[in-house]
């Protein structure tokens, strides 16, 4: 855990050494980043019947299998149930589960080596944690 601490920390030193070297900031100029998480971070009554976790990016993103849903261990990772695919505004990335009730899940989008999430130009996302718990 504290590799993945270090590994964001050295994420942002890296985007705000770009934002210093290239004055005009934009979303496009800038790595993508996770707007929204389905289920939200932090959110501890989840319905368990939740059959997706979904993640929409701040820009358009590769398509063509182009994901890093990364473990934080295997007993918080949730069990895939389908094939990983994006929706067609090519922002939002789903990642079909099973989940169980009364139990904590922990998913990075991207973390340290693991980071095929990229936006259409080629730069890849920051990492980002989702939390949760399932009611039950």
């Amino acid at each position: 855990m504290k590799k993945r601490i270090i590994t964001a920390i050295a994420w942002f030193m890296i985007v705000a050494a770009v934002c210093l070297a290239n004055a005009p900031l934009s979303v496009e100029s800038l790595p993508p980043v996770v707007v929204r998480s389905v289920p939200a971070s932090g959110d501890l009554s989840v319905d368990p019947a939740l059959a997706e976790i979904r993640v929409t990016f701040s820009k358009e993103m590769q398509t063509a299998k182009m994901w890093s849903w990364v473990q934080v261990s295997a007993e918080s990772f949730p069990k895939v149930n389908g094939d990983v695919h994006y929706l067609a505004d090519k922002r939002t990335c789903v990642l079909p589960v099973k989940l169980e009730p009364g139990k904590t899940y922990a998913v990075w989008v991207n973390s340290g080596s693991h980071n095929a999430f990229h936006d259409a130009q080629g730069n890849p996302a920051v990492p980002y944690l989702i939390v949760f718990r399932t009611r039950g």
